[in-house]
């Protein structure tokens, strides 16, 4: 069992001091997520603004959260779709062409439940080009997704899953290839 007492969280975790992160998450409260729609280069240079890595024309709704944007990189013409959860506690690294699609969790960090002090740790996780996680996708900690697999809504991702698959379940199985027209 844990004792929360003994809890501590690792030195530099955040990767920034606390007024940053603080003014990160005024910001992301306030101008980022009362922005119109249309307004993506606006939340892009925010992101920026903050140490984030963000491609060319990619696509990033008002409602998505970001914890730590200095660990976040998205490639070029990829979307993140509304109410999509980035939580940053290690790196996010998101491919070119990719589609996170509304309500997606990617979840870098957790904690070990066997020691006693409960500590927190963080993993990254990656995004290979041409993916797309549909509706309600959980990505756990760790996790690689290779290029061009699709995974189904409502789907769970607790393992690596390899390029060029489609994938659903919980956990995600890979059900078949995924063809291309190249």
């Amino acid at each position: 069992m844990q004792e929360l007492n003994r809890f501590k969280l690792p030195k530099k975790f955040r990767g920034r001091n606390a007024l940053v992160v603080q003014l990160w998450w005024i910001i992301e409260g306030t101008l980022f997520r009362m922005s119109p729609q249309f307004m993506y280069g606006f939340r892009r240079l925010l992101l920026r603004l903050f140490g984030a890595k963000i491609g060319k024309k990619v696509i990033i709704r008002p409602t998505v959260r970001t914890t730590y944007p200095w660990k976040v990189s998205i490639g070029d013409y990829s979307m993140v779709g509304d109410d999509v959860v980035l939580y940053s506690l290690g790196e996010i690294e998101i491919g070119k062409h990719v589609v996170i699609s509304q309500k997606s969790y990617l979840c870098t960090g957790s904690h070990d439940y066997l020691q006693i002090d409960f500590p927190i740790f963080a993993e990254k996780i990656k995004i290979e080009d041409e993916c797309w996680l549909a509706t309600d996708v959980f990505v756990a900690p760790g996790i690689t997704i290779g290029k061009g697999t699709v995974v189904g809504s409502r789907s769970s991702v607790y393992k690596d899953l390899p390029a060029n698959k489609v994938c659903i379940g919980n956990p995600a199985k890979i059900i078949r290839e995924r063809l291309s027209e190249k």
